[in-house]
């Protein structure tokens, strides 16, 4: 018997919301090139970290509701969840969107649902249709093609994505009813119908938006730095305006949505998108001061020490209590540290990962223990509660100390 609902990309959104359908007792068949994400998958586990995941994926698989496999196979929904990278400078790549829709074409029949969930530069839904009809002209007008992006946090992307209200974007009014009714199984957010254009705008909006305010706590951390005033406590203070809300700094914005998707905007529409642009300019900026700061003390610490200083670098994951590694402007800090200085001695610590292809990782307590330069990169649960010696010399760029202050 043919599943239901076949998910093309088994990663960090593609997994949950195979498990999420099929949770509802709906067959479905996952699809990853990565023939050990099938194997783990097909035991009951799970290659990523998310909680929650490891316990949907471990039922579905032993149900007989979840299968994954290296191709697709005959279904009524067909579900793209593939990466988006760059190409050339900042140039959004929508080929494996194109590979995954020419996989299933061959597949599809009258009256099928084609939903891409993948990040889009707009007008990527238009470019599918067409190639599909190109493929299989018979199916014109025959089947429904929507945009539905999603709208999650990791680490609660079990619940957000049940919760969450959701933009759903046809091609045509019959597409968008379609698409509405497959998702109204297994959301309980309001969906919200629109065209596809608008959907693929309407997501990379709310990534832009999000990167243009955290650039500005990041922008406000650097003047904060050079006029020696603690950038916590302003913005808890200007927090207390009840029209302001300024978010946390950290060492920059990484992950596969909100330092990604703006560039999909200023490639397209590089005259009108002067604040989103400079934004993105702003958070890769604060990186790049990070790593700096972290040079800097360690020559003012093999000046006063006559000795290289043994450094502890807390993280590597783009945000807390997460393993995604994807954008990260921690791990971007770590390498230029290393480059800067390959001789010193570095602890490289990221508690959501056994091991790691590069990086030579230290446990946390060791690291900090041993460290004579301690910079925290990243907000991770596992730091907040670390006892630091006052002989270390402590970076905070991420908020920690301020959970030591009572």
């Amino acid at each position: 018997m043919n599943p239901e609902v076949v998910m093309i990309g088994l990663g960090y959104i593609g997994l949950p919301t195979a498990a999420l359908i099929a949770s509802n007792n709906v067959k479905v068949h996952g699809v990853d090139i990565n023939p050990n994400v099938v194997e783990t998958i097909n035991r009951g586990e799970i290659h990523i970290v998310e909680p929650a995941l490891d316990i949907a994926v471990a039922s579905t698989v032993k149900n007989g509701y979840l299968k994954a496999a290296t191709t697709a196979v005959e279904a009524n929904t067909y579900i793209i969840v593939v990466p988006t990278p760059f190409k050339g400078k900042n140039e959004p790549d929508i080929s494996f969107v194109k590979a995954a829709t020419k996989s299933i074409t061959p597949l599809l029949k009258v009256d099928d649902l084609y939903i891409i969930e993948s990040t889009s530069p707009i007008g990527t839904t238009e470019k599918m249709t067409n190639l599909i009809y190109s493929l299989r002209p018979e199916l014109k007008n025959k089947i429904h093609i929507a945009y539905c992006p999603e709208r999650v946090l990791p680490g609660n992307v079990m619940h957000e994505l049940v919760y969450n209200d959701r933009v759903i974007g046809g091609i045509d009014r019959e597409s968008t009813n379609k698409a509405i009714e497959f998702y109204a199984r297994y959301v309980k957010g309001y969906l919200h119908g629109t065209n596809a254009k608008t959907a693929e705008m309407c997501k990379l909006v709310e990534n832009s938006s999000r990167d243009v305010q955290i650039a500005f706590a990041n922008e406000l951390s650097l003047i904060c730095d050079k006029a020696d005033i603690n950038v916590w406590e302003l913005i808890t203070l200007a927090n207390k305006h009840p029209r302001v809300n300024i978010l946390q700094p950290g060492c920059g914005v990484g992950g596969h949505c909100i330092a990604v998707d703006p560039y999909f905007i200023v490639s397209d529409y590089p005259m009108e998108s002067k604040i989103i642009g400079t934004a993105r300019e702003v958070n890769n900026y604060k990186s790049f001061w990070c790593a700096e700061k972290i040079q800097t003390e360690k020559l003012k610490f093999e000046l006063e020490h006559g000795r290289k200083p043994k450094v502890a670098l807390m993280g590597l994951a783009f945000k807390p209590n997460i393993d995604d590694l994807r954008e990260s402007p921690a791990k971007y800090i770590v390498q230029k540290v290393l480059q800067n200085d390959s001789n010193g001695d570095c602890f490289i610590v990221e508690p959501n990962i056994k091991k790691h292809n590069v990086f030579k990782l230290t446990n946390y307590k060791n690291a900090v223990q041993e460290a004579d330069i301690i910079a925290f990169l990243v907000a991770h649960e596992e730091f907040k509660d670390l006892e630091i010696s006052l002989d270390k010399v402590v970076l905070d760029f991420c908020g920690i100390l301020k959970y030591k202050i009572k």
